[in-house]
């Protein structure tokens, strides 16, 4: 297996924060800590994962600023884990990941847990890109704007044929 290869200078805002959360245990770190996880026992006992390949995470998400370790709320000798405002600002990334995969990766009656408002108990509703005057865009509505000191032109998305642009596509509706 080769070397991974750092994005910390791309210019691009996709590759870039890979580097923070590239890999699938990161974004479940994350995830268990919007539940109220905190401490490396309740990790591991959550995800399975190998103490090893937990606390490498775990310290990748800490150099990256992404949560901190705080002393533990009881006092103690134990350590927490708790998520910075850079952490914090992951939630959305999380509910659009948790939308995608709701919408293509489970059965429609499937059960599956589900982002519900804490107020009302009804689910969430879905995540929208919208423009500044509120048009809803998708990807043919969008070019991708390089600094000057990339020689590339800007680019239009091409249009792809996807669930969501076709006419008779209806995202999956929450009961």
């Amino acid at each position: 297996m080769g070397k991974r290869i750092s994005h910390k200078d791309s210019l691009c805002g996709v590759a870039r924060p890979l580097d923070a959360i590239g890999d699938w245990w990161s974004l479940l770190i994350v995830r268990d800590a919007f539940d109220g996880l905190r401490r490396f026992g309740e990790f591991q006992k959550s995800l399975g994962l190998a103490k090893n390949i937990l606390s490498a995470r775990l310290r990748n998400l800490v150099a990256h600023g992404i949560v901190d370790i705080v002393p533990a709320a009881e006092g103690g000798p134990y350590q927490e884990y708790e998520l910075t405002e850079k952490g914090r600002g992951l939630f959305l990334v999380l509910a659009a990941l948790r939308q995608w995969g709701e919408d293509f990766f489970f059965a429609p009656d499937e059960a599956h847990v589900l982002l519900a408002d804490k107020k009302s108990g009804l689910p969430v509703r879905r995540l929208e890109l919208r423009a500044r005057d509120g048009r809803v865009l998708g990807p043919a509505d969008t070019i991708v704007r390089r600094p000057p000191s990339m020689a590339r032109v800007e680019l239009a998305r091409p249009q792809v044929r996807t669930a969501s642009n076709r006419r008779d596509f209806k995202p999956r509706t929450r009961k």
